[in-house]
């Protein structure tokens, strides 16, 4: 090798065959940079829900106000109910953001068994990993280029683009968000489902149990107030 740095400083030029022979003989080559850590979780076979919280499927979406900004828009749907969970309208959904969403949601709703995705940056960030292994919530990828393993969401997803984003013209992003909650609102609460028997989305989530109590524990009686008991 310094024989043929002593060329080169000389102007001489080295013979490509001999200098790639030594590079590979002195183990000369330059490392190559490996991929950084992302979220496994699990991607065997799924079984349908047969009750809610039990599966959430997310998804983005994209979309552009009229000045021509980009946004996305953060999907969470329940598998079960059908219900639109939460539609986050931002420039910029990062990882650590798509968590702190899902923990607003287990707050007001309580946890999911299992969450579903996509292979994409934000959803096999870091940030997300941790956010699963804290919260011991299953996370689940499709395989590579097979949207619709994640069907759910991404039949939603049409939905909502054609119904929704490309039927408006969003002048900025609080009309977005504006315009999506009261998208979101009239999906689950008033248009009826084919696939739920008619029924909203809102009306399948309030046939089901909340809690570990039932909805109606005892009836109080009536009958006599000195001798009110309850009736199971």
């Amino acid at each position: 090798m310094a024989a043929i740095e002593r060329r080169v400083s000389q102007g001489m030029k080295p013979n490509h065959k001999k200098l790639l022979r030594i590079y590979r003989e002195e183990g000369l080559r330059v490392r190559r940079r490996g991929g950084r850590k992302r979220a496994l979780g699990t991607r065997r076979p799924m079984v349908l829900p047969d009750g809610p919280n039990q599966r959430w499927s997310l998804d983005f979406v994209s979309d552009s106000l009229i000045c021509g900004r980009r946004f996305r828009i953060l999907c969470v749907v329940d598998d079960y109910t059908r219900e639109c969970l939460a539609l986050v309208a931002d420039t910029s959904l990062s990882g650590a953001r798509v968590a702190r969403e899902l923990t607003s949601l287990i707050g007001m709703r309580g946890k999911p068994h299992t969450v579903v995705s996509d292979n994409g940056t934000e959803l096999t960030s870091s940030a997300i990993l941790r956010w699963s292994q804290e919260r011991r919530v299953e996370w689940h990828y499709i395989a590579p280029g097979k949207p619709m393993q994640n069907g759910f969401v991404e039949s939603f997803n049409g939905r909502l683009r054609d119904e929704c984003l490309n039927e408006t013209l969003f002048t900025s992003l609080a009309h977005a968000r504006f315009v999506l909650a009261a998208w979101r609102h009239d999906y689950n609460t008033v248009r009826p489902h084919s696939k739920l028997g008619g029924k909203t989305p809102a009306e399948i989530a309030g046939e089901r149990v909340w809690g570990h109590a039932p909805r109606h524990v005892a009836i109080p009686s009536n009958i006599n107030h000195e001798r009110a008991r309850l009736y199971l």
